[in-house]
C-alpha cells in the first residue's frame, strides 16, 4: 500500500530548544519509518521578522545538522529549505486569491506577532497562514504534525483546500492533524504558562539544544516554581514545578506517577539540580553528533540539494493541476 504522506516545518530563525525536541523532532524519528516524510526548514517564514543575514544563514544549516543528529536519516526523508522550492511562492500567491481577509485577521499569531514587532507589522506577517497552506497542500499531504498554536493554521489550510476543490474538482488532498502517541509540551523555564521560545529576549527561559552543560544546570537553578516547595503535578496551580515534571518524565521514558511518589517530600533544590542533570545526559548524544555534522557542510548541502529536487518534481505536480484547472497556460 502507498504510504501516507507527512509534512512538517521549522523555521530556523534562532536556535532550537529542548522544547522543539521533545514536541516534534523527538517524534519524527520515529515517523519516518511508517510514512513518506518530508521535512522543510522553513526559511521563507522566518523572514516576516527581520533577521541578520550572516546569522540567518548559519542558523539554517544549524537546523538541518540538528535535523539529521536527531536520528532523521537521508535515505527514509526528504529534507530541505523551503526558499529551494519555488512552488511555495508560486501557490501561496493563488492561495491569496481564496483567502478572506476575515480569515486572516482572526489568526491569533498574527495578533500576537503585531503587537512583539510593532515596527515592521508587514503584509508578509498577514499572509503567512497562506503560504503555510500551500506548503501542506503542494505534497498531497495527508497528516501534518502541528502543536495547538499551529492548529488554527492547519485548519484555514484545510479550508482553502475544500474551498479549491468545490470550485474545480479534486485537487487537493484535505490534510489532517497528526496526534503523536506522546506529545509534551515544555514550557519557559520563566514563565511556564507561556511555552519555551527559540525567539525569547531571557535567555534563562529557555533550554537550547546547543546549550553546554553548565549552561543548562544553571539555568535549572534559576527555574520559577512556587512557595508551597512540594512535588506534585498540577498544570495549573503549580505550571512551573510541572513543567519540570514533565521534561524528567521525557527524558528519563519514566511515568508521572511514578516520578511524583519517588520524589514526594523532596525539595526544589535538589529536583532542579536532578532534571538538569538528567537533561544534560540525555543531551549528549545528540549535541556530539551535532558537532561532527555541523563541520561537513559539503554533506549537508548534499541532503539539502537531494531533499529540493525530490520536493521540486513532487510540488510541480500540484502546481500543474492547480494552474490548469485555473485556466492558466501549462506545457
Amino acid at each position: 500500500m502507498k504510504r501516507q504522506i507527512i509534512f512538517s516545518g521549522v523555521q530556523p530563525s534562532g536556535r532550537l530548544t529542548l522544547g522543539n525536541y521533545l514536541g516534534a523532532l523527538r517524534n519524527w524519528k520515529e515517523l519516518q519509518y511508517s510514512y513518506d516524510c518530508l521535512f522543510a526548514i522553513v526559511d521563507l517564514h522566518a523572514i516576516t521578522v527581520r533577521q541578520n543575514p550572516k546569522l540567518f544563514r548559519s542558523q539554517c544549516y544549524d537546523s538541518i545538522a540538528l535535523y539529521l543528529a536527531s536520528g532523521l536519516e537521508s535515505k527514509l526523508n526528504h529534507i530541505f529549505l523551503q526558499s529551494h522550492v519555488p512552488a511555495h511562492g508560486q501557490l501561496a500567491w493563488i492561495l491569496n486569491c481564496y483567502t478572506y481577509i476575515g480569515e486572516l485577521s482572526r489568526m491569533t499569531q498574527f495578533k500576537d506577532k503585531s503587537q512583539r514587532h510593532q515596527a515592521n507589522i508587514n503584509a508578509g506577517l498577514f499572509t503567512y497562514p497562506t503560504l503555510m497552506a500551500a506548503d501542506i497542500l503542494l505534497y498531497k499531504t495527508n497528516l501534518v504534525p502541528v502543536g495547538a498554536d499551529q492548529k488554527q493554521h492547519l485548519e484555514l489550510a484545510r479550508d482553502l483546500a475544500m474551498r479549491f476543490n468545490g470550485i474545480y474538482g479534486d485537487i487537493f488532498t484535505i490534510p489532517e492533524i497528526y496526534q503523536p502517541p506522546l506529545g509534551a509540551r515544555i514550557m519557559s523555564l520563566q514563565e511556564p504558562n507561556k511555552k519555551m521560545s527559540k525567539s525569547t529576549t531571557d535567555l534563562n527561559a529557555t533550554i537550547f539544544l546547543s546549550d553546554a552543560p553548565d549552561e543548562i544546570v544553571a539555568k535549572f537553578k534559576r527555574a520559577v516554581t512556587d512557595s508551597e516547595n512540594e512535588i506534585y503535578f498540577d498544570a495549573n496551580k503549580k505550571p512551573g514545578i510541572s513543567n519540570l515534571l514533565t521534561i524528567f518524565a521525557m527524558v528519563t521514558n519514566r511515568s508521572m506517577e511514578e516520578i511524583v511518589e519517588e520524589f514526594r517530600g523532596y525539595g526544589y533544590g535538589k529536583f532542579k539540580s536532578l532534571v538538569a542533570d538528567s537533561v544534560v545526559e540525555y543531551l549528549r548524544p545528540l549535541q556530539g553528533k551535532y558537532n561532527k555534522l555541523r563541520g561537513e557542510q559539503l554533506y549537508l548541502d548534499s541532503i539539502l540539494l537531494e531533499g529540493a529536487n525530490y520536493a521540486t518534481k513532487l510540488s510541480q505536480i500540484t502546481l500543474a493541476k492547480v494552474y490548469d484547472s485555473l485556466g492558466f497556460i501549462v506545457y
